[in-house]
């Protein structure tokens, strides 16, 4: 996401009400915003987060592959399910990295030069709980003026989750020299570590 789209800072965006979700034990939450390469290696440096699973949502399992979904005519969109610790990150946390970092929800079906709905951003929802907590804090950003153009994140329900190829899998820290993930990732991965450094793994 370039400064430009951005009105506040990351660090300075609201944080949503997601008190009724913490404590809650191991919860799940699934997320398109664009290449999973980028925005799995985004969520893995979060303490709470126990995983994050590259994949698709939004179509059927006979399209659930990365051939079809890159051509661009399923309703898959690149997706990642984070498993989390809601004793120790919210929903709420997660979800101001998607918007403020994790990627751009101005941009339509495309993130950069990534163009199609399969990249489209989305939050896919398991429950109206969690499609409230999510409308709620996009009419909160909009509230603030965060971004300078309007947002244009879908609310879907979550049908399947289907996970992705495991060459897949963690590929940003297994592949860090790769031109993509230096360009895109990379800087992505360390404006969390900046904004949202008493939020790290301590192990990072």
């Amino acid at each position: 996401m370039t400064d430009s789209v951005l009105s506040l800072l990351p660090g300075d965006f609201p944080d949503a009400d997601d008190s009724a979700f913490l404590n809650t034990g191991v919860r799940r939450l699934v997320l398109a915003g664009g290449c999973f390469w980028c925005t799995e290696a985004v969520y893995r440096q979060l303490n709470g987060v126990l995983n994050v699973v590259s994949g698709y949502a939004g179509g059927t399992e006979e399209t659930a592959n990365y051939d079809a979904v890159c051509s661009g005519t399923t309703d898959h969109a690149e997706v990642i399910a984070i498993e989390f610790d809601s004793a120790l990150i919210g929903p709420g946390t997660l979800l101001k990295v998607f918007f403020g970092i994790a990627h751009d929800p101005t941009q339509l079906n495309r993130q950069g030069n990534d163009l199609g709905r399969q990249y489209r951003s989305a939050v896919f929802y398991q429950d109206d709980a969690e499609r409230r907590l999510a409308a709620d804090y996009i009419a909160q950003l909009e509230q603030h003026g965060v971004f300078r153009a309007p947002i244009v994140t879908t609310l879907e329900p979550l049908q399947a989750f289907y996970p992705a190829e495991s060459y897949h899998q963690n590929y940003a820290a297994v592949n860090p020299n790769q031109p993509y993930i230096a360009a895109v990732a990379q800087p992505k991965v360390a404006k969390v570590q900046h904004f949202f450094k008493d939020r790290l793994k301590k192990e990072l």
